[in-house]
């Protein structure tokens, strides 16, 4: 039997972007928000020179499972609790292949005579979209002592203000600088804000049940190569102003131009004038388009009328946000 020593473990909180979908990309200000839930890596020594890799879903149930040459760093065997074939591999080799980067960027990383056992644990179900592989690439980093946004871009594609999310305990605004200085070109600035609204009991998240490619949708806004800096400008005041906002009708309007806005760029209808016409308060899109969490404004009615149009996942402002810790005056900047 496999002997261990518990080495480290980390937590990395979700996500979840309120403003700046898509033109974040492009230097846009965007509000995001870490969650109450997240996902933790433990790590832990074996003698065997393999890394035994264990990822569970919040039930506690292993979804995949897999052993790695831990000198060679390559595949041994890979299964994954699916119908779908080839996807053990899939998940494996991309695993594979961001533990590869880190070794790049750290040599020093996995350079050891013994293995490893590693075990994910998500605290909300997979199909939440809240942030399992920015979770596990932050969680990773951490481990491997690099910088968690160049392995993020050195990996895959994105914004990167998901990482930002599973590194801070409040709400930040997040932007992209352009600096061609640096070996990351990109320079992710990270604020820490204080969001706390009034009106936050008339928040609620909805969850839509239909998981979005944010890669696909990513690529398809790249198509476009149009210029949006007016774009861009309005919408990192519309994250400032959210942050202002005094009541529900002030954010009710935010939501509204924000998701036109999106809505022009994108060439898609907003989600309540595509599935929720009738519905009497706002909804606001997060992430990609069309899929996993909205966010809506409304009353103690809300829920009743969302699980009367077939969706049964809403949570409360309170029930999916971190407490707001109260920052001192003028916020805590940081880039990373």
């Amino acid at each position: 039997m496999t002997k261990t020593t518990i080495l480290k473990n980390y937590y990395s909180n979700g996500k979840l972007l309120l403003t700046g979908e898509y033109l974040v990309l492009d230097g846009a200000k965007s509000l995001a928000l870490p969650t109450k839930f997240g996902q933790n890596l433990i790590v832990e020594k074996i003698k065997e020179p393999e890394i035994i890799w264990g990822s569970f879903t919040s039930k506690g149930e292993c979804w995949f499972e897999a052993i790695f040459d831990l000198k060679k760093l390559r595949l041994i065997s890979a299964t994954f609790n699916s119908d779908k074939e080839g996807s053990a591999d899939i998940i494996a080799e991309t695993l594979l292949d961001i533990l590869k980067e880190a070794k790049n960027m750290n040599p020093k990383f996995l350079e050891t005579e013994n293995g490893f056992l590693v075990k994910t644990e998500l605290t909300f179900p997979r199909d939440w979209g809240l942030g399992s592989s920015s979770t596990l690439i932050n969680s990773i980093a951490s481990w491997a002592n690099v910088d968690a946004f160049q392995l993020l871009w050195n990996s895959f594609k994105g914004s990167g203000y998901d990482i930002a999310c599973a590194q801070n305990d409040t709400p930040i605004f997040y932007q992209i600088k352009r600096d061609f200085s640096t070996s990351l070109e990109m320079t992710p600035k990270v604020e820490q804000v204080e969001f706390n609204p009034s009106f936050k009991e008339n928040l609620f998240f909805v969850h839509l049940n239909q998981k979005q490619d944010s890669k696909e949708g990513i690529a398809k806004f790249r198509e476009s190569g149009d210029d949006y800096q007016k774009e861009i400008e309005r919408i990192s005041a519309i994250s400032d102003e959210f942050l202002e906002a005094k009541s529900i009708l002030e954010f009710n309007k935010l939501i509204i131009e924000h998701e036109q806005i999106i809505s022009s760029i994108i060439k898609l209808k907003p989600v309540k004038e595509k599935l929720f016409p009738d519905y009497f308060g706002e909804i606001k899109s997060l992430g990609a388009w069309g899929g996993d969490f909205v966010m809506v404004t409304g009353n103690s009615t809300t829920p009743a009328y969302f699980k009367n149009k077939g969706f049964q996942t809403i949570l409360s402002y309170s029930e999916m946000i971190k407490p707001t810790l109260i920052l001192p005056k003028g916020g805590n900047s940081n880039v990373s």
